[in-house]
């Protein structure tokens, strides 16, 4: 399980043998088989309405034949532009079902970011919903790119009928005002009841989805991952559930969707065991304790900051959370005051894991029950591999008991990134004849394979389980005529884990102060990416060959 590291199988404490196989399977086919096994279970709580599986597969199929009715072939690109709705999975599985590959955007996207994934990935159908601020995005991103076609969904058509008339009537505000056109059309003319007939799906070789990440340098990339990789995946994820009666058990879906974490942790996991989510469109710690409490969840993957959110409510003392067995928590190092009062005050075990966009999701966890070490991020899932090399030289393995560089093999490691060969050599490295992922964290494993973070090499600032790329937030601010030179960093944040903080130079004569930079910045970035300061300074430090040195620049102010 760690190349050239002796764990005994012993000290292995998931339930499922490490070296168990798992069957790679078209994600269609895994909903489908979930369907005959139990149609009428189930499978999504909404606002306080239930969908049954075999009710999304019924939806999801309608799609596949609505957009090969479009033109969508085998291999094209269908977007979701989506927050938690119950349309979410049926556009999902009926996108892969046509033999498309979807795209996952985030509803927190500027039309810039937005207008760029679209472009880069070749989206042609983008599906959203008539919330404003979404379907004014859409539309906005609809006339500047090569986009074709936007589908919008109602979202009173998804809730339960007195909520979904309170919309209609008295909430009009809060539906866009849609221009319907032959490029703008309803959901439910895109769900069609017609025989298809989909090019068959090759789990090892098709693509499933494009799940954007980035760096440090440039733009985001497309993770590609196959049916193969995410299928596998939701497995390992079910695999290290040690209570039984999987399908009897209720996810906690405050998790966007959109996000890698959700997607393999609620979503797939879910259609692979026949578990049900609660899910909400948006966090709110209010609704997240009264849904726990109604619908009796009974696991709750989240990021730290939710868990925070929930210990600052005044309600999380006088619910009753008796229904939840564990706690996830993943996309940010976990604070340990963080950890141990959650637990104080919950009684709720929550385990730390670990996982990248590049790898589906989940690479470790520490176990549901029995051992497990609060700080690490716990033993890694079955048939999963890692190595620690040189944080200078990848290609060198580093003694054993020292740090060095994480690198990963297994079956939910990505294929590459979308149309970035160069970027491709530059993340995958050769070792015992197999190719493994780098993932730029250094880390350290114990004697019985739990593995701790102790630094990054990368970047990249963790806001609340989202990445944020310091040099796109750089890119802004230099737009602005004041600004000369600017540097990002993260720095500690009690609630969001780290927050993006700005460094500038001014040009010569320029008078302008940082409260105002940063209320400018604010209004042009993701609100992930907003900055808590724009610093202005005399100078930035910077490198012997005169590049600002972001490493001297970190160092002097943490």
């Amino acid at each position: 399980m760690f190349a050239d590291m002796n764990v005994s199988k012993s000290a292995y404490h998931h339930p499922t043998p490490w070296d168990t196989q798992f069957q790679p399977i078209a994600l269609p086919d895994m909903l489908a088989q979930t369907v005959q096994r139990n149609p009428d279970a189930p499978f999504l709580h909404f606002m306080g309405r239930s969908f049954s599986y075999q009710h999304t597969l019924h939806e999801a199929r309608r799609f596949a034949a609505g957009l090969l009715a479009m033109g969508i072939a085998k291999g094209d690109r269908v977007g979701l532009f989506l927050p938690n709705v119950p349309i979410y999975a049926s556009a999902y599985y009926g996108a892969m079902m046509a033999g498309a590959v979807v795209v996952n955007f985030s509803p927190l996207y500027t039309v810039e970011e937005l207008a760029w994934q679209v472009e880069d990935s070749g989206t042609r159908v983008l599906v959203t919903v008539d919330v404003p601020e979404l379907y004014d995005t859409a539309r906005q991103v609809l006339d500047a790119s090569t986009l074709e076609t936007l589908v919008v969904g109602s979202l009173a058509d998804q809730l339960p009928t007195l909520k979904s008339l309170a919309l209609r009537i008295l909430g009009r505000s809060k539906i866009a005002k849609i221009d319907w056109s032959s490029a703008i059309l309803p959901w439910a003319d895109c769900t069609v009841d017609r025989p298809f007939s989909p090019d068959p799906i090759d789990p090892a070789k098709d693509l499933a989805l494009l799940q954007y990440t980035g760096g440090t340098t440039g733009r985001p990339k497309g993770a590609m991952l196959g049916h193969d990789q995410l299928s596998v995946n939701a497995l390992q994820v079910a695999a290290i559930n040690p209570f039984g009666n999987a399908d009897k058990e209720v996810f906690m879906g405050a998790l966007p969707f959109f996000h890698v974490f959700a997607n393999t942790s609620l979503l797939n996991h879910a259609v692979a065991t026949g578990a049900s989510i609660a899910m909400l469109p948006r966090f709110d710690a209010g609704q997240v304790l009264k849904t726990i409490e109604k619908l009796k969840t009974t696991g709750f993957p989240g990021v730290p900051t939710m868990f925070q959110a929930l210990l600052d409510h005044p309600d999380v003392g006088k619910t009753d959370l008796s229904s939840l067995k564990v706690c996830i928590s993943g996309g940010a190092p976990m604070p340990a005051p963080v950890h141990t009062k959650f637990e104080d005050v919950t009684g709720v075990r929550v385990v730390e894991g670990y996982g990248l966009t590049e790898s589906s999701g989940v690479v470790s966890v520490n176990p549901y029950e029995g051992t497990r070490k609060k700080g690490t991020i716990g033993q890694l899932v079955a048939q999963t591999e890692i190595l620690l090399v040189d944080k200078e030289d990848p290609h060198v393995i580093v003694s054993d008991g020292e740090p060095g560089e994480l690198i990963i093999h297994g079956p939910q490691i990505m294929k590459g990134y979308w149309n970035r060969p160069e970027t491709d050599a530059e993340v995958f490295v050769e070792h015992h004849g197999k190719k493994w992922l780098r993932t730029g964290d250094v880390a350290t494993v114990d004697e019985d394979g739990f593995l701790s973070i102790v630094d990054r090499i990368k970047d990249m600032i963790a806001v609340g389980g989202f990445k944020v790329f310091p040099s796109q937030v750089e890119d802004v601010i230099l737009e602005h005529e004041a600004v000369k030179e600017a540097l990002v960093i993260g720095v500690p944040e009690d609630y969001l884990g780290e927050v993006p903080r700005v460094y500038v130079t001014l040009e010569s004569g320029a008078d302008i102060d940082g409260k105002t930079l940063v209320d400018w910045l604010n209004a042009r970035v993701g609100k992930h990416e907003r900055a808590d300061q724009v610093v202005i300074r005399d100078e930035l430090p910077k490198t012997l060959v005169g590049k600002l040195d972001r490493k001297a620049l970190r160092a002097e102010v943490l």
